[in-house]
């Protein structure tokens, strides 16, 4: 069990989590995450270590309520724990000093993004960050990302907060300025990744997406996080979760993402009308939907 130490709000449905898990802290590099079971019989999510602290023994974990599993552990507080935490997975950034590199986060992609600037930046790269949202209130970790970036361009796209547009559209503005970039790295939602692929394709700069496949076991046996990369198959969990972004098949990607949407959006239902029948009931029904659901899948937050 990982005792959750602070659990807070950043916007609406994400939240912050700070749980301990003092091996995973020591050996955590940027880009890695863990495979999470939120009760002993529930399905497995992986989330990406969004900071850490080796001495004090723990770990920034960030999601985003979209299902059923991460919706409940949304519900858990400071003092609760969460059954298993294991990690850290998947194969850390590659970080050099490129020069100049632009670290993108649309939405919760942020949260991933985040631990990879603060590398970037200590590996001595002029660092700009450019953070989106659909509106001023999605916008998360501004304050952290300024006190590592050397520039910072929050963006919305109802222009409620920052420069209007998508985080694309002010990619495209600091090119058309002459500004010189030498490296890019983009996470978030599918269409976003593929857009700044091809933003940065004709000006050749080396571009990185990190990938959320649907991903179960994280150690490359089940094969659900198979994403096709340059023509070949590769795994997300142990050959990414970043990778070349002018190679990445995002169609096939998109196509796999959606692969449970169905399932996942009536497993959501179900949870949220038992959710408002009672806290007593709510915590039998909770047990059971785990059970139901253990060793499905779910995209990576």
């Amino acid at each position: 069990m990982h005792r959750i130490l602070e659990a807070r709000f950043l916007a609406p449905d994400i939240k912050l989590f700070r749980i301990e898990a003092p091996k995973i802290a020591r050996k955590r590099r940027a880009g890695q995450f863990v495979i999470v079971r939120v009760t002993a019989d529930g399905e497995r999510i992986p989330l990406t270590i969004a900071d850490g602290d080796p001495e004090a023994g723990w770990i920034a974990l960030i999601v985003q309520g979209v299902g059923k599993t991460t919706r409940l552990l949304n519900t858990l507080e400071a003092g609760d724990a969460i059954q298993d935490v294991a990690g850290p997975l998947g194969a850390p950034s590659h970080v050099e000093n490129f020069g100049t590199a632009v670290v993108i986060g649309g939405g919760v992609g942020t949260a991933i993004a985040w631990p990879t600037a603060v590398a970037l930046k200590q590996a001595g790269n002029r660092v700009i960050s450019i953070i989106g949202g659909r509106t001023r209130e999605l916008v998360i970790l501004e304050d952290e990302m300024r006190r590592v970036a050397d520039e910072v361009h929050p963006t919305t796209d109802d222009g409620s907060y920052g420069f209007h547009g998508l985080v694309t559209d002010k990619l495209q503005q600091l090119l058309d300025e002459g500004r010189t970039i030498d490296f890019v790295l983009a996470i978030g939602p599918v269409p976003m990744m593929r857009a700044v692929a091809e933003v940065t394709r004709p000006h050749g700069i080396r571009t990185v997406v990190s990938l959320n496949p649907i991903m179960v076991d994280g150690t490359g046996m089940c094969g659900g996080c198979r994403v096709e990369v340059g023509g070949e198959t590769r795994f997300a969990c142990v050959d990414g979760p970043e990778f070349d972004a002018h190679q990445v098949d995002y169609e096939l990607l998109a196509l796999r993402n959606r692969a449970y949407v169905e399932f996942e959006r009536a497993r959501l239902e179900e949870f949220e009308r038992r959710r408002h029948e009672g806290p007593c009931r709510l915590e039998r029904q909770l047990e059971e939907l785990g059970r139901e659901d253990a060793g499905s899948a779910t995209p990576r937050a």
